[in-house]
């Protein structure tokens, strides 16, 4: 299990530097990312909070930067479009993140091992599924088909999984920081307190100023 973003080919982004990555791919999220590719999910996020202000939300600012920076920096909810990905390796199927529950619900998980329910991740034409039938877990690749590929684990199994997804999650933010202090330095701490409320972590110590 390893938290996903979904990205796509940053085209003509020139903000800072950004990995050369194919459109609608994912990439996994951890402390072991390059710099570039640190850079392509902050991209990512901030693009996906990238909504022009209403209501109380401050006025967009002019200068490129802060411009792309302000959703993220403003939202009372932010999101960030990934989630879990699970791979069998045995089989060779993966469960994928659905389009209804981002990298931001990724407690989800937590909530779905201890109340014994069913969690949906998205709708037709593709509904990723997961259930818990006692001290199995099965999770269905697109609940819309009879004959989807399935998962199937323990409880005990998932639960080692999510503290290994949730290490993942915390490294990156660490990363993401102390990329941020080199990239972004007078945003450094905003950027970062908010990509800790899209990860659901605490905020992490500011890095020194470079």
């Amino acid at each position: 299990m390893h938290p996903v973003l979904e990205t796509y080919a940053p085209d003509g982004f020139g903000l800072w530097p950004v990995a050369e990555i194919e459109s609608f791919g994912w990439l996994p999220l951890s402390g072991e990312l390059s710099p570039a590719e640190v850079g392509t999910a902050m991209m990512r996020i901030a693009s996906c909070n990238d909504i022009d202000p209403d209501g109380d939300r401050p006025r967009r600012p002019a200068a490129a930067l802060d411009s792309f920076l302000h959703g993220l920096l403003t939202l009372d909810n932010l999101f960030a479009a990934g989630g879990l990905r699970v791979t069998d390796h045995s089989t060779g199927v993966t469960f994928l993140p659905g389009c209804c529950d981002g990298l931001e619900d990724w407690r989800d998980w937590y909530q779905f091992v201890d109340d014994d329910s069913l969690l949906g991740f998205g709708h037709d034409p593709v509904s990723p599924v997961a259930e818990r039938f006692g001290d199995t877990v099965r999770l269905t690749v697109n609940a819309e088909q009879s004959d989807s590929p399935v998962i199937e684990l323990s409880v005990a199994e998932l639960r080692h999984l999510l503290t290994g997804a949730e290490r993942d999650l915390a490294d990156f933010l660490a990363l993401a920081a102390d990329w941020s202090s080199r990239h972004l330095p007078g945003h450094c701490a905003a950027v970062t307190a908010a990509l800790a409320r899209v990860l659901d972590l605490p905020t992490p110590a500011m890095p020194p100023e470079p």
